[in-house]
C-alpha cells in the first residue's frame, strides 16, 4: 500500500512541475502594464525587446492602465514595428458585499475581439467599461531593419556626443 501511495505522490509532483513549466513558458513574452509604476516608453522599449526575442509580445492591463496599453500598441504600430494579432477585453460586474452595487472586476478574457479601433467603439456603451485588456502584437516584416537603423542612429549620436 505504501508503494502505491508513494507512486501517486510522485505522479502528482511530476504533473504539477510540468504544469508550472508549461504555464511559465507560455507567458515569457507577456508584459503586465501599469499606468503608475513605469513611464510609457519603458513599456514601449520593453515590448520591442520582447518582440526581438519572441517575435511577438502580449500586452496586458487592468482598469485605468487599459489606455496605456492601447497607446503602447499604437506607438509600435505607427512606427511600423508591430501588427495586431489578437485583442481581448473582458468586463465582469460583481456585487459589493456591503452596498450591493455593481463593481467592475477583471475576469479571464473572451468578451470582445477585433482591432483596436473596433474594440474602442464596441466596448463603450454607457456605464460599461472594460476592466481587462490583452493585446497580442507580432513583428512586422521590416521590424529587424527598423531596429537596426535605430541602433545605428543611437551609436552615431553617442559617438558624436563623446567627440
Amino acid at each position: 500500500m505504501e508503494v502505491i501511495t508513494e507512486g501517486v505522490n510522485n505522479l502528482n509532483i511530476a504533473a504539477a512541475a510540468v504544469a508550472t513549466t508549461d504555464s511559465a513558458n507560455n507567458k515569457k513574452n507577456r508584459i503586465q502594464v501599469s499606468n503608475t509604476k513605469k513611464p510609457l516608453f519603458f513599456y514601449v522599449n520593453l515590448a520591442k525587446r520582447y518582440m526581438q526575442q519572441h517575435n511577438e509580445v502580449e500586452l496586458s492591463a487592468l482598469g485605468m492602465a487599459i489606455a496605456t496599453v492601447v497607446t503602447i500598441a499604437e506607438i509600435l504600430k505607427n512606427n511600423g514595428l508591430a501588427v495586431e494579432k489578437k485583442i481581448m477585453t473582458s468586463t465582469v460586474d460583481m456585487r459589493e458585499e456591503t452596498g450591493g452595487r455593481p463593481v467592475p472586476k477583471a475576469k479571464a478574457r473572451d468578451v470582445a475581439y477585433g482591432s483596436i479601433d473596433q474594440i474602442c467603439t464596441v466596448i463603450k456603451p454607457p456605464q460599461r467599461e472594460p476592466s481587462c485588456i490583452e493585446i497580442l502584437l507580432g513583428k512586422t516584416e521590416k521590424f529587424d531593419e527598423l531596429m537596426a537603423a535605430a541602433a545605428a542612429e543611437e551609436a552615431a549620436a553617442a559617438a558624436e556626443e563623446q567627440s
